[in-house]
């Protein structure tokens, strides 16, 4: 069963990469007290989450904070090497980067997908969260194959 509108974000550790190294956190505790805006890509450096996805919430970060959004973060089952490598890459410091290695959070999340055709293994889906004090107020997941409703530009027309 996957997360629903009303459900507690579950606690999962994963590591936050930065500049000053990767610090491990728990989802339950971080996104605590705050409005946060979470999507979640297949991989770091793919087409889709390259070109479009991550790029649009760099352009829109702004947008998305006059909205009343405290943070934009971006997980991945990567590690966190290549999460800050393509945080770096990307030029946006604006976005955290949340390295889920093992996909652990993808899994409490419901939100897995089988990319093992492409050589991915185990991924996370491509969606969009709002959570709000550790409650997820609204959630957006792609069809297969799909980059629509969890774009950045999407989730500024639902707020």
């Amino acid at each position: 069963m996957s997360i629903a509108v009303g459900d507690t974000l579950p606690d999962v550790k994963v590591i936050k990469t930065g500049a000053d190294g990767n610090e491990p956190v728990q989802t339950g505790s971080y996104f605590a007290g705050r409005k946060v805006a979470l999507f979640s890509v297949p991989g770091a450096f793919t087409p889709t989450c390259s070109a479009k996805h991550l790029p649009g919430f760099v352009e829109k970060a702004a947008a998305l904070k006059a909205k009343g959004i405290d943070e934009i973060v971006c997980t991945a089952v990567n590690d966190p090497f290549v999460m800050k490598a393509w945080g770096a890459a990307t030029g946006s410091p604006e976005i955290t980067m949340l390295a889920d290695g093992n996909g652990d959070f993808a899994k409490a999340l419901g939100l897995t997908m089988d990319g093992s055709g492409f050589g991915l293994g185990q991924r996370g889906q491509r969606f969009a969260l709002i959570i709000e004090d550790g409650t997820v107020t609204q959630v957006h997941v792609e069809a297969p194959g799909e980059f629509k409703v969890s774009s950045a530009e999407y989730l500024l027309e639902q707020l």
